[in-house]
């Protein structure tokens, strides 16, 4: 069989314990257990690859392994795979087919089957020239990484193959490519992207050229499509602890490319206009975001929105940056124009409509707070405060309260317990009056009825003017709100 441990050209003799952990891993699954047979008994080599056997060996050292897809390389052809699932597998699909790759559903299991392969890339597109390979550590040679580029033979004898140390720097904590880093990200610069993500996800730390190539290749990362860049920058702030990956992110100048308004929040600060570090402020107020979600059971976690909103809430200020008397720096209306920002960008990366609008209203709004004082609102202000938040009000409490940095013990304990009493007022007027649905106290058909009016621009008018008398002074009584509506109508003469 090619790949034997003996013909590694970076690796090593793998230890015997690790060779136990990799078969319990395809032992445990029926499924591959009968794929390995099925392939086996029609003469073709079948090897389970990729993150299935990187996150197995993680679990062997401690670490919670992940779920998803199991991958699967394999000698037969594209058509025989489909042939030797047939009659076995659920259902199959073939939308890759044209890269070798065939999807299968098994008893609940997902399997995706791809023929080894010896592509070249096209630099220019970035698409590979396909061509079907004879050789697993050659299939090997051409993945992103070598934690990815590890396999395990779903054969009699589970072999492990790890012909380029994948094994040595999964235990180092090391991010490196099988072959060199410049070659790699040329082929292929989303590998660049998804270093960060494996900064974020696995901890590990890249080498020394890996780092050099990412720097001076950042500008490859223009050729790919921004779904596939928004794809794989989700994937990254939804790790438990994305930080490390963003800082890589940005040193390297990837997010320049891409998302250069978080570079852009490193604002110089000197010694005669101090202010906060407005970069590493973001990246705080993700990391406490992050905890206060997870400390939330009726929150969903990870939260794309709510992280979005963290890391982005200040790209409003670089724009509206001033300096005033006395070395102050202002940031005057940073939220309008952040919010403004981030549609811009997060529409520019493909995100979902929803997405963009509710990560760009809770910029807009994560400032309203501050003016709440030590508790001056009125009961209207409160109000509003709920309405313009809607369904997105608790993730806002959680950006208010992770956007309060502050060093300073006292002032961080007066605005945690100035929160807090926002925060019971909401419960005590939620209580009272409903303020997840505030409408007005009369309907559109109440009030075409009462000025005997067609449905039209007037009634919406008439509806707005209701809505917020209800703001203003909240619920009234019929006859009351009748009065209102009348007195208001004879107004517009």
């Amino acid at each position: 069989m090619s790949g034997e441990p003996q013909s590694r050209p970076a690796g090593g003799a793998v230890p015997p314990a690790v060779q136990q952990t990799v078969r319990e891993l395809v032992d445990v699954s029926p499924v591959l257990v009968q794929l390995g047979e099925r392939f086996a008994a029609a003469g073709f080599e079948a090897h389970l690859v990729g993150g299935s056997v990187r996150d197995a060996l993680l679990a062997a050292g401690g670490d919670a392994a992940a779920g998803g897809d199991l991958d699967v390389t394999t000698d037969a052809r594209p058509e025989q795979v489909l042939e030797l699932l047939r009659g076995w597998a659920g259902s199959t699909w073939n939308q890759g087919i044209a890269f070798g790759t065939v999807g299968a559903e098994v008893r609940g299991t997902r399997l995706e089957i791809t023929t080894f392969r010896a592509d070249r890339y096209d630099r220019e597109s970035r698409n590979p020239e396909v061509a079907w390979g004879d050789s697993l550590v050659d299939d090997l040679a051409r993945r992103d990484f070598t934690v990815n580029a590890m396999a395990v033979s779903l054969g009699p004898d589970r072999t492990v193959t790890d012909p380029f140390g994948g094994l040595g720097d999964l235990l180092a904590r090391r991010l490196r490519t099988p072959g060199a880093a410049a070659d790699s990200f040329a082929d292929d610069p989303l590998r660049m992207l998804r270093a960060v993500r494996f900064v974020a996800q696995l901890g590990l730390t890249p080498s020394d050229d890996v780092v050099e190539a990412m720097t001076a290749m950042s500008g490859e990362l223009a050729r790919i499509t921004p779904e596939r860049v928004q794809a794989e920058l989700s994937k990254t702030l939804l790790q438990d602890s994305p930080r490390a990956g963003l800082e890589l992110f940005v040193s390297t100048g990837l997010a320049d490319v891409v998302l250069p308004e978080l570079p852009a929040l490193r604002m110089e600060i000197d010694e005669h206009h101090q202010h906060k570090d407005v970069y590493t402020h973001s990246l705080t107020v993700l990391d406490r975001a992050i905890a206060l979600e997870r400390a939330d059971p009726d929150a969903p976690s990870p939260d794309l929105v709510l992280r979005l909103a963290a890391l982005l809430h200040d790209i409003g200020k670089p724009a509206t940056r001033r300096h005033e008397p006395r070395g102050r720096v202002s940031f005057h209306h940073h939220e309008v124009v952040g919010a403004k920002l981030v549609r811009k960008r997060l529409t520019a990366l493909r995100y979902p409509k929803e997405v963009v609008e509710a990560v760009a209203r809770l910029t807009f709004l994560h400032l309203r707070f501050h003016g709440y004082g030590r508790g001056e609102w009125t009961d209207s202000a409160v109000r509003r405060y709920v309405t313009d938040a809607g369904d997105l009000l608790p993730r806002l409490h959680k950006l208010v309260r992770s956007d309060c940095t502050t060093r300073n013990r006292r002032r961080a304990a007066a605005l945690s317990a100035t929160y807090d009493s926002l925060e019971q007022r909401i419960a005590e007027l939620s209580a009272a009056e409903d303020l997840a649905r505030v409408r007005p106290d009369l309907d559109g058909n109440a009030i075409m009825e009462l000025l005997d009016l067609p449905p039209g621009r007037e009634v919406g008018e008439a509806w707005r003017f209701l809505k917020e008398l209800r703001l203003e002074r909240g619920p009234l009584e019929r006859d009351e709100a009748e009065a209102e509506l009348r007195a208001w109508w004879a107004a517009r003469g």
